[in-house]
């Protein structure tokens, strides 16, 4: 059994980690504007991270047995949808976290 100091120790950790992290950029960019590379990378990072998502959701496909891969593929297909429509990554990726999810446990056939 985990002792409740140790719980009440990690909680606290985690909340001043949390913390700093949020306050060290007013801290650092508080009167000027942030370098030329914190704004690109700003405006790279969320493409990035969707693209390293897709391929690593991707690696365990097995495309010799059925389905053959269609659920994933088609949770991708609809990701890159409402990306382009939307723009939003969020949604890009709950909802076809929801649809694949629907897909593999029969909710949708």
């Amino acid at each position: 059994m985990v002792d409740n100091s140790y719980i009440l120790s990690a909680i606290a950790t985690i909340a001043v980690v949390n913390y700093f992290t949020r306050v060290l950029p007013f801290l650092f960019f508080n009167k000027s504007e942030p370098p030329n590379a914190l704004i690109f990378l700003e405006k790279i990072f969320p493409p990035v991270i969707m693209t390293i998502l897709i391929f690593y959701s991707l690696k365990g496909v097995d495309l010799t047995t059925k389905p053959y891969g269609a659920y994933e593929f088609s949770a991708v297909v609809l990701t890159f949808i409402l990306h382009m429509v939307f723009k939003n990554y969020l949604l890009s990726i709950i909802a076809p976290t929801i649809f694949y999810m629907a897909l593999t446990q029969g909710l949708i056939n």
